[in-house]
């Protein structure tokens, strides 16, 4: 928490001395494991693979592969050409074979299948075209349309672990690449957290284990456990165990969740362990890094410290008068649904809300908007919560800023968490649609039409105080929307301005407007920044070898050609 009192915004300028580099983590290839050309089939399922795309008639077929993997891409890739160039001959071979056997002519329906067998036979021997996805636009989990329609890809074979949030466009083939484990140790380890076998137990494992359930659930039935449940895999992150089925009397009763305690295989993302722990009764978790190899042991899972640091966050941005919107995906469904409802939920709180699409988030991107009060993210259930020191101002998900809109005394928060903005959507006490009246409280309305609303100041002068939980200071401008219609309304004596998409000065003690409707980021442009772009400063006298200028230097030709030698100047000399 003591990251986000800073006075101002990070300083994000790079030294000249570290101008080349690239701060992003590498990922050493050269000590990975290299698998056998049998462990390529088998982990990377490349018969299932060929088939699907065989069967889908898909010709133009994106592979996405996570970092740690790319180092298999162009061995998977041979594999795949060759799989679907064996599987492309056999299918010819076989139409060829039916085609040359003749024609009964007794038998009409059998000629008909023939015919159009022959027909079939035309468009069989297209080879379909691969293409590796080296980097994706946001995260690892999540199915990258965006790049796969560079490509013109027709489905995208996704590997790894994923959040199987539902793709808008693309259809998608997932190979979750199966990870072995000891099993012998996974049911020592669990005999030993559970000597009760009787107790309600749900059997659960981290995506690319989730092939070993079945195995360890039939093993403990053998052992005498009569109340184990086996999770399988769904494509539904909104679930009350987040793709994951749930025993039939969860189905009925999501409360019923409380009397399980959960096991879990490899550690989970910190999104679905928040969820889960919300959920069920407790959680252990058998550690795939090499910890449990000498003493088989399952950690107990505590989030309560996590819970309290993001109750924290959302309560310290009640009193944000500025939000900005983070879009973090370009595939999620429903992701402009989502986009629509935070911004309805912003701007009937009297705020106002900001839309920035920045690819992949980091510290150095989200400091630039140094008006913005707090970041809401709108991403796939695991990427979107964010936790970092780094960060200058706090980042929430939908579902906490539903809660950090809330007043002190509406608010009340039971420790339940959901990272899936599906879910948001679909909860019924989830506010739709703002009432125009709300909206144009808000500011969202030209000014001729915010002069009919009646007197604001009643309203604001009735409100409670607000006060900021960190520092205990009075905050006055916490909705600005609300006050700022105010003083339009009181403005110049009726005089409106015209709507238009300039930026307008206005007096001392005024506000800034775009379009008629008031801007706290236009009024910050204009009153707070230092520095307003490239020619910003044109008509500013600059001192200078002893003359002053007020115009920029003349246009000059640079340099041309390739990196490794430039041509500089009429003598086409490189250097």
């Amino acid at each position: 928490m003591a990251a986000h009192a800073l006075g101002t915004a990070p300083v994000l300028s790079t030294p000249d001395t570290h101008i080349f580099e690239d701060p992003t983590p590498l990922v050493n290839i050269a000590s990975l494991p290299r698998l056998s050309d049998e462990q390529i089939a088998l982990t990377y399922e490349i018969e299932r693979t060929v088939n699907d795309i065989r069967a889908g008639k898909w010709r133009r077929i994106a592979l996405q592969f996570p970092d740690q993997m790319l180092a298999d891409a162009p061995r998977v890739y041979e594999a795949l050409n060759l799989g679907l160039r064996e599987s492309r001959s056999k299918q010819i071979a076989s139409l060829k074979s039916s085609g040359d056997r003749p024609i009964r002519t007794d038998n009409v329906d059998e000629a008909v299948l023939r015919l159009e067998s022959i027909n079939v036979f035309e468009g069989q021997d297209v080879e379909e075209k691969l293409f590796i996805l080296a980097d994706t636009s946001y995260g690892a989990c999540c199915v990258d349309e965006v790049a796969a329609e560079h490509v013109e890809a027709d489905v995208v074979v996704h590997y790894g672990r994923s959040c199987l949030s539902p793709t808008a466009r693309l259809p998608v083939i997932y190979v979750f690449t199966t990870r072995p484990i000891p099993l012998d140790l996974v049911l020592e380890t669990f005999k030993c957290t559970y000597p009760d076998k009787a107790q309600k137990i749900i059997l659960m494992a981290d995506i690319p284990y989730s092939n070993h359930v079945p195995n360890l659930f039939r093993v403990l039935e053998e052992e005498g456990y009569t109340s184990v449940y086996a999770t399988s895999i769904i494509h539904n992150p909104s679930s009350p165990l987040p793709n994951r089925t749930v025993p039939a009397d969860v189905t009925e009763s999501r409360d019923a969740l409380r009397d399980y305690q959960l096991f879990h295989i490899s550690e989970p993302p910190t999104s679905l362990l928040l969820t889960l722990s919300s959920r069920v009764g407790a959680i252990h978790i058998y550690p795939t890094d090499g910890s449990s190899s000498d003493s088989p042991r399952a950690l107990l899972a505590s989030s309560a410290m996590t819970l309290r640091r993001r109750y924290a966050l959302l309560t310290s941005l009640s009193t944000v008068s500025v939000f900005g919107i983070l879009i973090n995906t370009l595939s999620v469904k429903n992701y402009m649904h989502m986009l629509d409802h935070v911004k309805n939920e912003v701007a009937a709180a009297g705020k106002k809300s900001y839309t920035f699409v920045v690819g992949k988030v980091n510290a150095a991107k989200v400091a630039n908007f140094s008006e913005v009060g707090g970041w809401v993210v709108i991403g796939c259930w695991e990427s979107s919560l964010i936790e970092s020191k780094d960060f200058w101002r706090p980042i929430i998900t939908p579902f906490e800023l539903n809660l950090a809109l809330k007043g002190d005394g509406e608010r009340l928060w039971t420790g339940e968490w959901n990272s899936d903005f599906q879910a948001v959507l679909e909860k019924k006490d989830c506010p739709g649609e703002v009432p125009s009246s709300i909206v144009k409280a808000a500011g969202a309305a030209p000014e001729d039409e915010l002069a009919d609303e009646g007197d604001f100041d009643s309203e604001e002068e009735s409100a409670p105080p607000e006060f900021d939980l960190r520092t205990g200071r009075y905050v006055s401008h916490s909705r600005p929307m609300r006050t700022s219609a105010a003083r339009v309304n009181r403005s110049s004596d009726g005089d409106q301005a015209t709507v238009s998409q300039s930026l307008v000065k206005r007096a001392s003690g005024d506000l800034a407007r775009i379009g008629g409707v008031v801007s706290p980021g236009a009024e910050f442009l204009r009153s707070q920044r230092t520095w307003q772009g490239l020619g910003s400063d044109l008509g500013v006298a600059y001192e200078g070898r002893g003359a002053s200028r007020t115009a920029g230097a003349p246009i000059e030709q640079g340099r041309s050609g390739i990196a490794r030698g430039y041509i500089v100047g009429e003598d086409r000399s490189e250097r």
